[in-house]
């Protein structure tokens, strides 16, 4: 069975600390087959340049290509390193993201909400008082449009506000309460024929469960879905590949028998 780590980041993202380098060798270690090397971009701050508290995207994002570029080669038949990129918030500034996605020609793209418009990321909330199912009714109808934005391949860590709210609260929510703006966004996705990425790490989290969840996976293939991802979101190279065959697992559960790599976004299907 080939393992395929498909939501990684380097040091080329604010918040990871391993280089690319350092990340592949360790997929070489871990007998992967390809690695994504997927940075943050986070679109609403590429304009404050190096103002921004994440770094200045106009360096980091094409640096983090040219590493995966030469990693490619230095590592050409013994690992396929992808050359990605995790757009978030591609909807909140249009024009920060068409320069996003001008920095360079990805191999794969991941789309993601990390904060609503105009709030904090839900990693930074306190969730005290909070009420959580109109913050989730708001997130998951973002999740919607972000879903038929055409500039991307899968769409990562569906239910990620719940690493942090179940680490806040103690709680999980009733996700029940959103099947049906949760079925819209798998119905956009499979209209327009992109992924959904199986993100492992909250696997390693208060949740214990992956990003959806196995009942969550399963709707979107009852619903006709055909592509998924999988990916770590590891942030250092320890974490890369972990929880991968898990993520598998999940998949299989779920009736699925193949996931997807992408190379100038085509998706190449890898049998279980």
């Amino acid at each position: 069975m080939k393992i395929c780590d498909m939501h990684t980041h380097s040091d080329n993202s604010f918040d990871a600390k391993s280089s690319v380098d350092e990340m592949c060798l360790a997929a070489i270690e871990r007998g992967l087959y390809a690695l994504a090397i997927t940075d943050h971009c986070e679109a609403p701050f590429i304009r404050f340049g190096h103002d921004c508290e994440f770094g200045c995207f106009d360096e980091l994002i094409p640096k983090s290509f040219a590493d995966a570029t030469a990693a490619r080669e230095k590592y050409r038949g013994k690992l396929k390193v992808l050359r990605g990129l995790e757009l978030g918030e591609p909807l909140h500034d249009p024009e920060q993201t068409e320069k996003a996605l001008a920095y360079a020609d990805f191999d794969f793209i991941l789309a993601s909400i990390h904060n609503l418009k105009n709030m904090q990321d839900f990693y930074y909330m306190n969730y005290s008082g909070v009420d959580v199912d109109a913050l989730l009714d708001k997130y998951f109808g973002e999740l919607i449009d972000t879903a038929g934005f055409p500039h991307f391949d899968s769409l990562s860590h569906l239910t990620y506000p719940l690493r942090y709210i179940v680490a806040g609260t103690g709680k999980m929510p009733d996700l029940s309460l959103h099947a049906q703006k949760i079925d819209e966004i798998f119905n956009v996705l499979i209209k327009n024929n992109k992924a959904l990425e199986i993100n492992v790490s909250g696997l390693f989290k208060e949740m214990r469960c992956t990003l959806p969840d196995l009942p969550l996976v399963k709707r979107y293939k009852e619903l006709g879905g055909k592509l998924i991802t999988i990916g770590t979101d590891a942030h250092s190279a320890d974490m890369v590949g972990k929880g991968i065959e898990q993520g598998i697992e999940v998949a299989k559960a779920a009736g699925f028998t193949q996931y997807a790599i992408y190379e100038n976004h085509q998706p190449i299907m890898i049998d279980f």
